[in-house]
């Protein structure tokens, strides 16, 4: 029924102020308001319509990314936004597309390494999207292993040019978004050669296409990698291959920020530290942690939604049945989900503050952070990215046989997020990266420097190896000092058991090797403990009232508990607490459920997503779900005809026993 709220009971129940959670969850008011009428100004625009994506061809949909692209860069002109608004106005476009890799890519590694000459000459063009470009580093045949690249930028000193070279087909870029057919530059990164010796990889500005018919350039071979997962979703990215065949450009195309070839050939380093290069992969880490909460919060809201619309068993004389939303299953799983969508949303605002902290101390020279500041951002990136990956599709669990519709919004949002696993590096890979600096940490803990940032609990290692946890009532896992002691004891405790294990092995790298799979998860153990404390300091501020500090303090406590109770076998193995105390926790946990229950649905609305920017029929604002699935499915161009294509010739011909048999 068209106009009714058929979660306004569910709204009702709500014990806090819905608007004030809105604005902690954008961060700020301005944030908020920006936030809410650009996510308007999209959803009331045609021209942005996408409920179509999934019946569209590979080529339909591709042309209509371009014409949404091109539209949305003629209303950021029109309406002067702000460089803040246009990126808010992107994400609710919300269609990949070549101007996120020209935007979030192209722009930042010529921010970060190039001079300022080469910022002033490429930059004003890059801004006015007079030139469009992507970021060529992945290989055919390398893509976490960047010292690995095989593509070649040898400098020749007669003609003061670089001649950029694919030697082999594993050489070959594969995968930049935005390169396939739309980039007409690119940042190649290759293994710098002059004078006979090879200085590794560097970054290079390549122009890939004409600037007047958009043809490639001479000895240029590029297209566009094949259709990808899923219906939509992330192919209306083009995402490309590359290769060049003793490509010229002018040396001043090589980004010299941190070094340079002069025009003799001599290599020469810059006095620019090569840290520097840390704040831009710092930037973009944020970036990729801030969009899991976006992610997740999105599948949420959608299975929340739902899951009070949905009634299954349970009626008593005839009655009515039990919203999906009061089994305690139900909560155990999607709960925790709705917790970790807030936990990732303020540990990507801490990231925002640890940029800004990092960029500073950079500028004065203090790279005493940097190397933790590095395994901090490469942990959270890994942590985020695979319980958002993991979070969407329980949610689409969560929703039945329904989720598995496109028009529920979940299948899409899946395909378009999960390559977040792989790219700006494998998650695993990371973790590791993340446990190499644990190690370190750990071997130094004896030798007078002190561990800093997220490590600076290791200080206390004496204390945190020694102690039992206090709980001795369920409510004490309410005590914030109670949970971050075990997190800290569990978190230590591993990362000493690796570290024995480690200097057990006369050759370190072949323990390492050996000991991967303990190091992981003593690197997530780390990564959690970040989560937990960032959560546990956000709940410390000075944000909105009694009622929305009293269900950020619940859904805080369910992310730490329900990470407790899942990884239960690390808790216990360590000693950090006791199965006595597991079980208390285990009782805690439900009595949060219970508390949450009545809000859940306004703490969904909080995240302020429009019907437009979910594109969900299962998680409609108005929880209207039945008769909008049968509009959907009528939609289905299968239905344009009662009778399908194919009756005459093999329906007809099998009901009525007349298909022709072949004799041998």
């Amino acid at each position: 029924m068209e106009g009714i709220d058929h979660l306004a009971d569910e709204r009702n129940k709500a014990e806090f102020d819905v608007d004030e959670m809105k604005i902690v969850w954008a961060g700020s008011r301005h944030a908020f308001e920006v936030s809410d009428r650009i996510a308007r100004l999209v959803a009331t625009d045609p021209v942005f319509e996408k409920s179509d994506r999934a019946r569209l061809s590979r080529k339909e949909l591709f042309k209509s990314t371009l014409k949404k692209c091109a539209h949305a860069w003629k209303r950021i002109i029109e309406l002067r936004l702000t460089e803040e608004e246009a990126g808010r106005l992107r994400f609710f476009v919300d269609q990949p597309a070549f101007v996120d890799l020209h935007w979030g890519m192209f722009v930042p590694a010529i921010k970060g390494q190039g001079t300022e000459e080469q910022q002033e000459k490429w930059l004003s063009l890059a801004n006015k999207m007079q030139i469009i470009g992507c970021y060529a580093q992945t290989e055919l045949g390398h893509g976490s292993n960047v010292q690995g690249l095989e593509t070649t930028a040898t400098f020749d000193p007669k003609t003061d040019e670089f001649v950029i070279h694919s030697p082999t087909q594993t050489s070959s870029k594969w995968w930049p978004g935005g390169l396939g057919k739309v980039s007409t530059h690119a940042v190649v990164y290759a293994r710098l050669i002059t004078d006979g010796k090879d200085y590794g990889v560097h970054g290079f500005i390549v122009q890939l296409r004409s600037l007047e018919d958009h043809s490639p350039l001479p000895n240029i071979i590029v297209g566009d990698i094949g259709t990808k997962m899923g219906n939509g979703a992330y192919n209306s990215m083009d995402n490309g291959f590359l290769m060049f065949d003793q490509v010229r450009i002018p040396r001043n195309q090589m980004l010299m920020r941190l070094a340079k070839v002069t025009r003799e050939g001599k290599y020469v380093p810059s006095d620019v530290p090569k840290q520097l290069m840390y704040g831009t992969m710092v930037y973009v880490r944020q970036t990729i942690v801030a969009d899991a909460s976006n992610a997740l919060s999105r599948a949420v809201c959608i299975a929340t939604r739902y899951s009070a619309v949905r009634r299954q068993f349970g009626a008593q004389n005839g009655g009515i049945e039990t919203q999906v939303i009061d089994y305690k299953t139900q909560q155990n799983r999607l709960f925790p989900l709705l917790a970790s969508a807030y936990a990732f949303r303020f540990v990507g605002e801490w990231l925002k503050w640890l940029y800004t902290d990092v960029t500073a101390r950079l500028q004065a020279s203090d790279f005493s952070t940097l190397p933790e500041a590095h395994a901090c951002t490469a942990g959270l990136k890994s942590l985020t990215t695979t319980a958002t990956a993991d979070g969407i599709e329980e949610c689409r669990k969560l929703c039945g046989g329904h989720g598995y519709l496109w028009c529920s919004g979940l299948p899409e949002l899946f395909a378009v997020y999960v390559p977040a696993c792989t790219y700006e590096g494998d998650n695993i890979v990371l973790q590791l990266q993340v446990a190499r600096f644990l190690m370190k940490t750990v071997s130094q803990l004896g030798s007078g420097k002190a561990p800093v940032g997220t490590t600076a609990y290791m200080a206390r290692a004496q204390h945190l190896l020694q102690c039992r946890s206090g709980v001795q009532k369920a409510e004490d896992w309410l005590n914030p000092a109670v949970v971050v002691e075990a997190f800290e004891a569990r978190a230590l405790r591993m990362a000493v058991a690796c570290a024995k294990n480690l200097s057990k092995f006369e050759n370190q790298e072949q323990g390492f090797s050996e000991l991967l799979a303990e190091l992981v998860e003593a690197a997530i153990a780390h990564c959690q403990l970040i989560v937990v404390s960032k959560f546990i300091a956000k709940l410390e501020q000075d944000i909105g009232g009694k009622g929305v500090k009293k269900q950020l303090n619940n859904l805080c406590y369910i992310y730490a508990l329900h990470i407790l109770h899942k990884h239960l076998g690390d808790f216990l193995s360590t000693n950090s607490i006791t199965p006595k105390q597991a079980s208390l926790a285990n009782d805690q946990l439900r009595s949060l459920y219970s508390q949450v229950r009545p809000n859940a649905v306004a703490l969904v609305d909080a995240f302020n997503y429009t019907d437009h920017y979910l594109n969900s029929v299962l998680g409609r604002y108005d929880g209207n779900v039945y008769p909008k699935l049968f509009e959907e499915a009528w939609k289905d161009p299968l239905n344009d005809s009662v009778v399908p294509d194919g009756y005459q010739e093999y329906i007809r011909p099998l009901i009525k026993q007349q298909l022709r048999t072949a004799r041998l």
